[in-house]
This record gives C-alpha cells, structure tokens and sequence, in this order.
C-alpha cells in the first residue's frame, strides 16, 4: 500500500541518506531508495528512473572524496575505455527500460533485487575464488564493464560489487581505490541514463528533489564511513536489506 502523509519525505529522505553513503562504499544504495519510492506510490519504472536522477549527485560528490585514491589507479587501467564504455552501457540500460512496459518490469523487479542481493552475499568470496584460478586482461575487462554498464543503466542493483570483482580479476587489490573507480564509473553510467530519463519524462521531481539533498549529504560522508566501519558490517547490511527487499516485492506479487 502507498504511504501517505508526514511520513512520505521522511521515508524518502532516509533512504537517499543512507543510499549516498552505501555508494560510496560498495553500492548498494538503489535497494533503499526503489523500494522507498515504490512504497510512496511512484510505478516502477518511474521509481527507477527517479532513483536514478536523485542519487547521480551523490555520486560525484564521493568521486571527489576518492579523488586522492584515483591516483594509484590511473596507471593500471584503461580509463578512457572505461568511461566511453560505461556511458553507452548505461545508455544502452536506460533506453532497454523506458521500453519495458511497467506490468512486465513490475513482474521482473524482485528477480533483478534477487540478482543484485546474491551478488552483494557472495560476489566477494566468488571472486576471491576466482582470482586463485584465473586473471583477465583489458580486452575482457573492457567487455565486462560494458556489460555492466547495460545493467546499471537498467536497474543497478549490485553494479558497486560486480565492478569491484571485475577489478580484483584484473589483479587490483588496494580497495580505497578501487572503490574510487567504481564510483567514477557508476557515474558515468548513471550520468547518461538520467540524462535519458530525464529528457523522456520518466522522473517524478517532487519525490526526486526531496532525496537529491540527503544523498549527496550520504555521499560525502560515505568514505569516510568505508574508513571507520568494518567492511564486512556494511555488507552484512546490505545484504539484509536486499534479502527483505527482495522477499517484500515477491509477496506483494
């Protein structure tokens, strides 16, 4: 059932707080801020797209934050492929759903929260598995976060943790800047996606200004939590909220 009243902006400004700093630090945010905006009464497809405008901002915001930490990563990577690959994944994402009609993309939802939450529960012990067997090289990177990028322009949920996964393939193994490449690149293809949601009319801006702000509150203040938490307990949260998120959009068919 939508929620109504005082509690509306509250809700919606929670969620885009803790979704700002959960970027920051390994994604993860859209499992707070769809299901808020769902549950406020905004459709679906509406609901990604909006959740996608509000938490674009807090994305640069801890791309600045990491700034110090890109450093140590722009020798290893190829990060104008990177970027140009992101942008036309997210783009290519956007449009695949503003075709979506919303019934279909309703039905999809908790397979895609599903999806993302195995991603955030076992993505790390997966790659570390990985990594003992095998290692990729730039072509098969670039591949990847194009790949990636088509997913994050479509939803994004768990991208945070398939990139840093991808990176560790690659033999990178400093997280704080690793975690700087992520949101860069998370921001490119979200950049481009809210772009095209926005020039398609797909963003409800009332509920979008209200999340803009705590979000970009959340993203700065995001590293500084990555540095102050332990990791695992920033996972384990995330992880439970998709288990609940996934389990609520299932029951509610």
């Amino acid at each position: 059932m939508p929620l109504s009243g005082p509690g509306h902006p509250a809700l919606l400004v929670v969620a885009s707080l803790l979704a700002g700093a959960l970027n920051a630090v390994a994604g993860g945010g859209s499992f707070l801020t769809f299901p808020a905006l769902v549950l406020a009464g905004v459709p679906p497809v509406i609901a990604n797209a909006t959740s996608t405008v509000a938490l674009l901002p807090g994305t640069f915001t801890s791309a600045w934050a990491y700034r110090r930490d890109l450093g140590a990563a722009r020798g290893q990577l190829p990060m104008t492929a990177f970027v140009v690959v992101s942008l036309i994944g997210g783009a290519a994402g956007s449009i695949l759903l503003l075709l979506t009609p919303e019934q279909l993309f309703a039905a999809i939802v908790p397979w895609l929260l599903l999806f993302g939450t195995l991603v955030f529960a076992l993505g790390r012990p997966l790659s570390a598995w990985l990594r003992r067997r095998t290692r990729i090289g730039v072509p098969s990177l670039v591949i990847a976060q194009a790949l990636i990028g088509i997913y994050g322009g479509y939803f994004g949920g768990g991208i945070g943790i398939l990139m840093l996964a991808m990176l560790g393939l690659y033999g990178m193994t400093e997280i704080h800047a690793m975690n700087g490449v992520k949101t860069v690149l998370s921001g490119c293809m979200n950049l481009v996606a809210a772009a095209i949601f926005i020039a398609a009319r797909a963003v409800w801006w009332r509920e979008a200004l209200i999340m803009l702000f705590a979000a970009i509150a959340g993203g700065w203040v995001g590293p500084a939590l990555a540095r102050r938490v332990p990791p695992a307990h920033l996972r384990l949260f995330v992880v439970a909220t998709g288990v609940a998120m996934t389990a609520w959009f299932f029951a509610r068919g």
